[in-house]
């Protein structure tokens, strides 16, 4: 950018066929490329106008002697060569220049060149609200109304099932009396470990799979958990000290 103190004459808006001076056109007939133009044509911006438009001028450019020919806006011609001070004084851009062709050819130079987007969900977060989104609480939600009868629960335990309880996967299995809801049955199996996890100090528990059975008249659950210090990912996560206030509020044993 020029200083303030030369402002150039003209702003070349656009170049027309800029690519024919290197002799890259279309080949001719006898396959030789065609010889370059003796002149190329250019549309001059002249800033000074009224109202800060700016007029836009045509301009001719020898490719052969180095001169160019403007058109002024009065009608006369004016000659200079290229790579005079005129010349290099013509082809020169200033930030008023710029503005001048801005109002001329009605653009938005100080808008951005595209709108702020808003960022873009990664792969692995929008796997992780997918998978929070099919979450469920510890203990499945009862349909309104629902009344424990204290007689409906048998029994439960707690074992592990690696050798000589040095697993971390665990089962519970709990009996109930023929005929109780199975969403009842699984919050007294989760009750039930909650309790067996407090005293042995696991704070959590990932929901692995639930068996059910009916046998000598009872209804038999199996659930099998996983047992870790830390909150697991799970699509079923028993946190202890949670689950036991639930289990309580509800009226489920936990013992």
């Amino acid at each position: 950018m020029r200083p303030a103190s030369r402002q150039p004459r003209h702003l070349i808006a656009a170049l027309v066929g800029t690519a024919m001076l290197a002799g890259c056109a279309d080949d001719a007939g006898d396959g030789r490329p065609k010889p370059k133009p003796e002149t190329m044509t250019a549309r001059v911006a002249t800033p000074g106008a009224a109202n800060g438009k700016a007029p836009l001028t045509l301009a001719r450019i020898s490719t052969k002697s180095g001169e160019i020919l403007i058109l002024e806006p009065d009608g006369s011609v004016t000659t200079m060569a290229l790579d005079s001070p005129e010349g290099q004084d013509a082809f020169a851009v200033t930030e008023a220049d710029l503005m001048a062709l801005n109002a001329n050819l009605d653009l938005d130079l100080g808008a951005g060149v595209a709108p702020a987007l808003p960022p873009r969900q990664t792969a692995q977060e929008k796997a992780l609200e997918e998978f929070a989104a099919r979450t469920q609480p510890a203990l499945p939600a009862w349909a309104a109304g629902t009344e424990l009868d204290p007689e409906d629960f048998l029994g439960a335990r707690v074992a592990s099932l690696g050798p000589e309880g040095s697993s971390d996967l665990v089962e519970v299995t709990a009996a109930l009396r023929k005929g109780v809801d199975a969403d009842i049955a699984f919050s007294y199996a989760t009750c039930a470990l909650a309790g067996w996890a407090k005293r042995n100090g696991a704070p959590y528990g990932r929901h692995v799979r639930t068996l059910q059975d009916t046998r000598d008249g009872k209804l038999m659950i199996g659930a099998a958990f996983t047992l870790s210090d830390g909150k697991p990912m799970g699509l079923r996560v028993m946190e202890t000290e949670e689950t036991l206030r639930e289990c309580k509020a509800r009226g489920i044993p936990a013992a």
